[in-house]
C-alpha cells in the first residue's frame, strides 16, 4: 500500500458518517479536548449542520464527558467509559503525582483532603465552576496558589471522583464522575486492552504501534496485547508496518462492541478546516502522511505543544489559520503552507464558511 492509499483510508477513519456527537466520540473512544472550543469544532466539523449550540446541547445531555484519560492531557471520552479509561490509561499519570506535588509544596495528605472536600461540596448533584472549587478549597484551609490549585482538581479527576462539566458561561465546571455517570461499562482489563487498541485503529488506522503507544499512554507490552485481542491486522505502507481495524463496526472476541458510526470516504477533493487540538494530528506520533517536517514547524511553532488549526485538502495541510470573534462576526488569517491558486483560495474561504456557520457568524477572511 503507498503512502497515498493509507492517507485515504486514514480520512476515512478520521472523518466518519455520524449524526451525533455521542456517536462520534463512541467512533474515538477520546478526542483532545485541552483546549475546550477546539475539541467543540472536532465535533462540528464531522457532523454537518451542526452548530456550536447543537454540540453544546449533546455535551449538556452527557453525549460526552472530559476528563484526563490518558496522558495527563483532558480528552472527551463517552461517560460510561470514564472510569475504566482512568484505571487503565490514567493510573499511569497518577503514578507521578507524588513527584509534582512534592515540586509544587503539597503532601498526599493534603492532595487526599482536597479531593474529600470536593466530593462533599458536589454531592447531590452540584456543580461548581472552577473558581468556586478552589474558593472552597481554599476555605477549607487548602493552598491553591500557582499551580495547586490545577494539581489538585487535576487529582480529584485522575482519581475517578470528580468529571470536568459543561462549561458555565465561559468557565470550566466540575461534577462528581458517580452521580455523573451512574452506570458505568466494567471491562476486564484484558477486554479493556482490546476496546481501547480496536477503537484508536478504527478511527485512526492504518497507524503504528508507536502511535497507538503514543496516544495512550500505554506500556508497548500492553499494546501488544490489546492489539492481539482486538484481532487487527497488519499492512505495509512504503515498507512500514502499521495496523488496520478489518471490519470498523464489529465487536471483538474479548471487547464489547460499542455504537459507532459508519465509516466513509469524506470528499477527499474537498477542502476542511480544522481546529488546532483535533486527533487529525495529534492522534498520531508520525504525521508525515499528513504534512511535511518545516509544515509542522509552523503548525507547532517551537514544538511547544500548541498546535495551529489547520486547512486540509486531500488529506495533506496546506496552510494554518487563526480567529477572532466578536459579537458582530468572525475573522480568519490564513497562512499559507504551500502556494494557494485563487481556486485554492475560494475552496478555502468555504471551508472557513462551514466554521462561521456553525458559530451562527458572519465571515471575513484576510489572505496575505
Amino acid at each position: 500500500m503507498d503512502g497515498t492509499t493509507a492517507l485515504g483510508l486514514r480520512m476515512a477513519a478520521l472523518f466518519p458518517s455520524a449524526s451525533s456527537v455521542a456517536e462520534v466520540v463512541q467512533w474515538f473512544g477520546a478526542m483532545q479536548a485541552q483546549d475546550v472550543n477546539s475539541g467543540l469544532w472536532s465535533f462540528g466539523v464531522r457532523l454537518p449542520g451542526f452548530s456550536l449550540a447543537d454540540v453544546e446541547a449533546a455535551v449538556e445531555r452527557r453525549e460526552a464527558v472530559r476528563t484526563w484519560p490518558m496522558r495527563g492531557t483532558v480528552h472527551f471520552v463517552p461517560p460510561e467509559d470514564a472510569h475504566w479509561m482512568l484505571e487503565l490509561m490514567g493510573s499511569r499519570s497518577l503514578a507521578g503525582a507524588a513527584k509534582r506535588r512534592e515540586s509544587l509544596g503539597l503532601s498526599e495528605a493534603d492532595a487526599d483532603r482536597a479531593v474529600d472536600i470536593l466530593g462533599s461540596a458536589l454531592a447531590g448533584g452540584g456543580r461548581l465552576t472552577r473558581a468556586e472549587c478552589l474558593a472552597t478549597l481554599a476555605a477549607q484551609g487548602v493552598e491553591t496558589g500557582g499551580q495547586r490549585g490545577y494539581h489538585l482538581l487535576w487529582y480529584a479527576s485522575q482519581r475517578g471522583v470528580t468529571v470536568i462539566g459543561p462549561h458555565i458561561g465561559k468557565e470550566q465546571s466540575f461534577v462528581l464522575l458517580d452521580e455523573w455517570v451512574p452506570k458505568p461499562r466494567r471491562p476486564s482489563r484484558e477486554e479493556a486492552l482490546a476496546l481501547i487498541a480496536l477503537r484508536y485503529f478504527r478511527s485512526h488506522g492504518p497507524a503504528t504501534r508507536k502511535d497507538f503507544a503514543g496516544w495512550t499512554g500505554l506500556t508497548m507490552a500492553d499494546c501488544k496485547l490489546g492489539i492481539a485481542g482486538a484481532g487487527l491486522q497488519t499492512v505495509d505502507v512504503d515498507g512500514v508496518e502499521m495496523i488496520v481495524a478489518p471490519d470498523p463496526g464489529a465487536p471483538t472476541p474479548s471487547a464489547p462492541a460499542s455504537p459507532a458510526p459508519t465509516r466513509s470516504a469524506p470528499d477527499m477533493s474537498g477542502w476542511m478546516a480544522l481546529p488546532g487540538f483535533d486527533e487529525y494530528l495529534l492522534g498520531y506520533k508520525d504525521r508525515s502522511l499528513m504534512a511535511t517536517s518545516e509544515q509542522l514547524a509552523a503548525i507547532i511553532p517551537g514544538g511547544n505543544g500548541v498546535f495551529q488549526s489547520t486547512l486540509v485538502r486531500d488529506g495533506r495541510v496546506m496552510a494554518t489559520w487563526k480567529r477572532s470573534i466578536t459579537a458582530k462576526g468572525v475573522t480568519v488569517t490564513v497562512n499559507p503552507l504551500r502556494p494557494f491558486t485563487d481556486k485554492d483560495r475560494r475552496a478555502a474561504d468555504d471551508a472557513l464558511a462551514v466554521y462561521a456557520s456553525y458559530l451562527g457568524l458572519p465571515l471575513t477572511v484576510k489572505n496575505p
